[in-house]
């Protein structure tokens, strides 16, 4: 049986954890849980599942690591806030069930020269499919890493056609339920420029090597083409439970938690390719994942604060992009990367990215 600390008990990624630990009781043990407000439902969670330690904030929540013997800390904590919730987990020794990607992106070296081999399993849909592929070759026989993206609401639209989109459009996933910025980062496809930051850094390719295909099914979580012209792909209904289980007890599978394909029903998948000129933010990203140092901090707390102004109706749809690019374009990163730099970098985006957007309304463009 496997003790898991669950860190976001209350969220979209929490809940699924706990449906999946519900459904298979002899396999998992929750001694651990943390919200970051929702008391009300942390309490009920803790009382259901007989749990006494529990944290509500993310500086409570990193302590709860230190403090709880467990096999498995399952981070889905949202934004780089859950950074040193991440660091934690690695330093005590625990398997890493990584869903809030942000950390990783954040912290980029810090977490990987931290982390023991195999002690991250990712929870990401996307990567969680490229870590099943990848067991069907060894690390010489990848080709390549080809990250699928549903499209999100705005599939085929040329950019100039997205000047005028409203907030409630944005939120209008055609797959998934996800939470506003999660969603609203699957409209510009920034959700996916971190994704592929995410898996150059779990699994040590090149950017050149990681290429982003548009699968609006999500049927096709992500494929792995091997250098003999072999592509393994993982498939499945959308259900994050699957690689929420995956991540729980890694490399097993866990019974019961996802409903299969129905190969018995014609349907139809398609791929397409990304139409970088609609959708810039994933070339972004992979020239800020070169750049390193602190520019993916700087690429992601600047998407925060633009995302934010855009559902305050402060910033236009097609300002979250272009407001991310003036900010990485004027960073300096520091000479030395710490956790401190990072947090100071992230200050600096954030004031930054304010700054414009507050240029740009007065404005009035």
């Amino acid at each position: 049986m496997r003790r898991v600390v669950i860190l976001g008990s209350t969220g979209s990624i929490g809940t699924q954890a706990l449906d999946v630990i519900r459904a298979n009781p002899d396999a998992f043990e929750v001694v651990g849980l943390a919200a970051g407000s929702n008391a009300e439902e942390l309490a009920a969670q803790a009382e259901e599942f007989d749990v006494d330690d529990t944290a509500l904030g993310a500086v409570e929540a990193e302590q709860l690591v230190h403090d709880v013997e467990a096999d498995v800390v399952l981070n889905a904590i949202t934004g780089s806030i859950g950074l040193g919730s991440t660091l934690a987990a690695l330093r005590a020794g625990r398997t890493l069930a990584l869903a809030n990607k942000e950390s990783l992106i954040v912290g980029g070296p810090l977490v990987t020269a931290l982390a023991a081999p195999g002690q991250i399993v990712p929870v990401d849909s996307e990567h969680s499919a490229l870590a099943q592929a990848l067991r069907a070759g060894t690390e010489r026989e990848v080709r390549r890493l080809v990250v699928t993206a549903s499209g999100g609401p705005f599939r085929g639209r040329r950019r100039e056609e997205m000047a005028d989109v409203t907030p409630a459009e944005a939120l209008a996933h055609p797959t998934w339920d996800m939470g506003r910025m999660v969603t609203t980062n699957s409209a510009t496809l920034v959700n996916k420029g971190l994704e592929v930051i995410e898996a150059h850094l779990l699994f040590d390719v090149d950017y050149e090597r990681i290429d982003v295909v548009v699968h609006p099914q999500s049927i096709v979580h992500s494929m792995v083409e091997f250098v003999d012209g072999s592509t393994i792909a993982q498939a499945s209904p959308p259900d994050m439970r699957l690689p929420i289980s995956m991540s729980l007890d890694w490399p097993n599978r866990v019974g019961g938690v996802g409903r299969p394909l129905d190969w018995t029903t014609a349907s139809t998948w398609t791929f397409e390719p990304l139409d970088s000129a609609a959708f810039p933010s994933v070339a972004l990203a992979k020239k800020v994942g070169r750049a390193g140092a602190t520019y993916p901090a700087v690429y992601n707390a600047a998407n925060e604060q633009a995302v934010n102004a855009f559902h305050e109706g402060r910033l236009p749809f097609l300002g979250i992009v272009e407001t991310i690019e003036r900010v990485v374009d004027a960073h300096e990163p520091p000479e030395t990367l710490t956790v401190e730099s990072l947090s100071a970098a992230e200050d600096w985006a954030r004031a930054t990215a304010d700054r414009l957007i507050a240029q740009r309304a007065a404005a009035g463009a």
